[in-house]
């Protein structure tokens, strides 16, 4: 079992967010969107035995942050550096720099993203 069911990433900007997010994990995120909100999700196989989330705009109830909060970490196997290579063409900023946590737990990394949160990345390589 997962610690972790469902995330949402707040965004200002919906088709940014999604467009970024696209270009740096390589992916077509689903459209979700209902009339309260704009809702983005990253591709899953069957929801009810993994983890997903999505990009989520509803200006009454999500901020962006990039120092508040919490931190989710996406995977980015098999090496995170593939990953945080396209952050910055992709109009993030890396914060932390691919950055070895542990021989178990692999490696860690963080960003901002172009709605200004701070997103973790994690890899075993």
């Amino acid at each position: 079992m997962n610690a972790i069911s469902w995330f949402e990433i707040p965004v200002i900007d919906v088709n940014r967010a999604q467009n970024f997010y696209e270009n740096i994990f390589g992916i077509t995120m689903l459209n979700l969107d209902n009339p309260n909100l704009q809702m983005r999700a990253f591709p899953f196989e069957n929801i009810m035995d993994g983890v997903s989330g999505a990009l989520v705009c509803n200006k009454d109830f999500y901020t962006p942050t990039a120092n508040q909060g919490a931190l989710i970490y996406l995977n980015a196997n098999p090496d995170l550096q593939q990953v945080l290579d396209k952050v910055s063409e992709a109009g993030g900023k890396v914060f932390i720099p691919k950055t070895k946590i542990n021989d178990n737990f692999g490696f860690m990394a963080i960003f901002m993203d172009t709605e200004g949160n701070r997103v973790g990345l994690q890899s075993l390589n």
